[in-house]
């Protein structure tokens, strides 16, 4: 018990770690990666369901632990390594995202390279502490994920991309402060799966009418006098 009890609290220290991407576009009360995770397992219990022949379970076990590394490293945004690591030198951030920049092929390759390398470092250091038995299995399911190797793995994958769109609609909607047209770009990009582009129109639709709705000023009614004068 001991060792699922010291596991428990290092794992704990995800509800207070911001995700680096709100971060960088500067909103308030970001989400934390637990919180992430939490609406993410959710996301997948759902439409793995709505998608059938999936192992629910093992979905759901991807989408809680798919970030737990970050217990030691910082979650790698899109834009890295073109963003400083100081989120507070704001007037370079806000060129890159202007730009939103796009990576070769062969950049994208050593991107995904070093990331994971530094998060399987970072798990196998967490998984340290976790009886044998539950080490297998985490490092078995985390490895899944990342590679993308099973239906389960791909699925869950995209729907991690998902759960963050989704949370950048909200932040758009509730703050202005998403490039919208890129993130829309990005979204058609990324999302091949029948079940989630079905969700992403879903998204879209709630969202962009909200927020043009919000824009729209109310017709004030006419005054007897306007009428007259007519």
């Amino acid at each position: 018990m001991k060792k699922i009890l010291d596991f428990l609290i290092e794992v704990g220290k995800l509800k207070g770690r911001e995700r680096r991407g709100w971060l960088i576009h500067n909103i308030p009360e970001k989400e934390t990666t637990a919180s992430h995770s939490f609406r993410l397992a959710l996301l997948v219990w759902l439409l793995a369901k709505k998608k059938g022949k999936l192992n629910i379970e093992k979905v759901l076990k991807m989408a809680l632990i798919h970030d737990i590394c970050e217990v030691y490293t910082w979650d790698e945004t899109p834009y890295d390594p073109l963003i400083p690591r100081d989120v507070k030198k704001r007037d370079e951030i806000e060129k890159v995202l202007d730009k939103w920049p796009t990576f070769s092929m062969e950049d994208k390759k050593w991107k995904g390279k070093k990331k994971f390398a530094r998060e399987y470092k970072s798990l196998q250091k967490l998984l340290a502490i976790l009886p044998k038995e539950s080490q297998r299995e985490f490092q078995m399911l985390w490895l899944e994920f990342e590679q993308g190797k099973s239906k389960e793995g791909r699925f869950v994958r995209q729907a991690d991309k998902m759960e963050s769109y989704l949370q950048g609609m909200e932040y758009w909607k509730k703050y202005g402060k998403i490039r919208y047209k890129f993130w829309a770009r990005w979204a058609k990009e990324i999302f091949h799966d029948s079940v989630f582009i079905e969700f992403l129109r879903e998204v879209d639709e709630r969202f962009q009418n909200r927020r043009t709705q919000k824009k729209k000023r109310p017709v004030k009614p006419l005054s007897s006098k306007s009428v007259r004068k007519a």
